[in-house]
């Protein structure tokens, strides 16, 4: 019998030792494990679902609602963003919430409610997504809003939920890692505020077991799936024009693609700096998600890249190190994903906003790099880039 028609039929850890083991399979056999590093990769990618999987079952009470982390350094999915903050939180479409916070000084702060999930299909349906120009702010930077049925007395700050909602996101994005940081965020359901938690019983947590083995599950099958649609149909080293990021993220724009390069080539990838809240470009791997942004520079925003006197951004994809201050280090692998992200934007971004790209002999840089010399970083230079980087996740980013 298959997992998923047993889901409910079966109670204690069965399910989601079983959910662990064929969600095991199910990335064993992903058409890109070639060698045993893909293979290290993909399991520790597992460990992360596992660990996201359980965080989520057990806070999915949506009459009990507490916001969890569902990305971060160590818990990854989805192309995370190494920029960016990600709290979520269960929710019910016929239930007022309240969320009190304060705004923090991250470059871009965005709620957005689902009807669901991306373990249960590869784009649920976005019924709200804004930011904070959208609601009132008091001067010492705090806020409340609320979520909940139509109103006919609903006023600034207040969104109406339609009855299928079911996930409350929140993104906080930073450009400049060292100075900005991120605001506090509370979610409560109004009227449990100040009533007491009900008794554990044994059946609400063997469900949270059976959720978290759907919840795995979902995640190990839906981004293997995601990457097909949204990245490899377009041709390698090569970046599609900036576009309405997919999932109703209307103040957020992307560009992406994939790279396959050689030991000895280099991709180029040249954009304008846009001059918007935000704007970052990273790097991933074949399992969906970022590469390691802490000890390696795989990531850059605009704040962080050096800016060419041209007003573009000249990054360098590659395995070897080329001595420059906007290398992005694929970690020695010869394929990957590439995204860039403009986020809290101001007008719509057309082609000559986003990224060309080429490849390059690696040693020919120099000669056919604009503005070369400029780029130009020391190894002690770069010693400090990276300190710098465990520094602001050490201090920002912890979950």
């Amino acid at each position: 019998m298959e997992l998923e028609t047993a889901i409910t039929s079966r109670a204690g850890t069965t399910l989601l030792t079983e959910a662990i083991r064929e969600a095991e399979q199910v990335l064993r056999q992903a058409p890109h494990v070639r060698d045993e590093r893909d293979l290290a990769e993909g399991l520790d990618y597992l460990a992360g679902l596992v660990r996201v999987a359980l965080a989520s079952a057990w806070a999915s009470d949506p009459t009990d609602p507490h916001f969890a982390r569902p990305s971060t350094q160590w818990t990854k999915m989805g192309l995370d963003n190494p920029d960016t903050l990600y709290f979520a939180a269960q929710i019910a479409g016929d239930a007022e919430y309240v969320v009190t916070g304060t705004r923090g000084t991250s470059a871009d702060l965005v709620f957005q409610v689902l009807a669901g999930s991306h373990a249960g299909n590869t784009s649920p349906a976005s019924h709200l997504a804004f930011d904070d120009r959208e609601f009132p702010v008091a001067p010492d930077g705090s806020f409340e809003l609320r979520f909940g049925p139509p109103r006919d007395d609903a006023g600034p700050g207040y969104f109406t939920l339609a009855p299928d909602a079911q996930r409350l996101l929140v993104r906080q994005t930073f450009s400049d890692w060292s100075s900005e940081r991120g605001g506090l965020l509370r979610v409560q359901r109004a009227d449990r505020i100040g009533v007491p938690g009900r008794p554990l019983t044994l059946a609400a947590v063997e469900e949270r077991y059976a959720r978290a083995a759907r919840t795995l599950l979902g995640y190990a099958r839906t981004f293997l799936e995601f990457v097909e649609r949204f990245y490899l149909d377009q041709p390698v080293n090569t970046m599609y024009a900036p576009k309405i990021t997919p999932g109703g993220l209307a103040s957020q724009y992307s560009s992406a693609g994939h790279f396959a390069l050689a030991d000895d080539e280099a991709l180029v990838v040249t954009v304008p700096a846009s001059g918007m809240p935000y704007q970052g470009m990273q790097l991933g791997t074949k399992w969906y998600v970022s590469l390691d942004y802490v000890d390696h520079q795989t990531s850059l925003t605009a704040h962080q890249a050096h800016v060419d006197p041209d007003g573009r951004i000249r990054f360098v994809v590659s395995r070897r190190d080329p001595g420059l201050a906007n290398w992005l280090e694929t970690t020695g692998l010869t394929e990957g994903y590439l995204q860039i992200r403009w986020q809290r934007v101001s007008r719509p971004l057309t082609a000559e906003d986003g990224p060309t790209t080429e490849v390059v002999a690696f040693d020919d840089l120099a000669e056919l790099l604009p503005f070369h010399h400029q780029q130009r970083v020391t190894p002690q230079e770069w010693a400090r880039r990276i300190a710098a980087r465990q520094a602001a996740v050490g201090d920002r980013m912890m979950s």
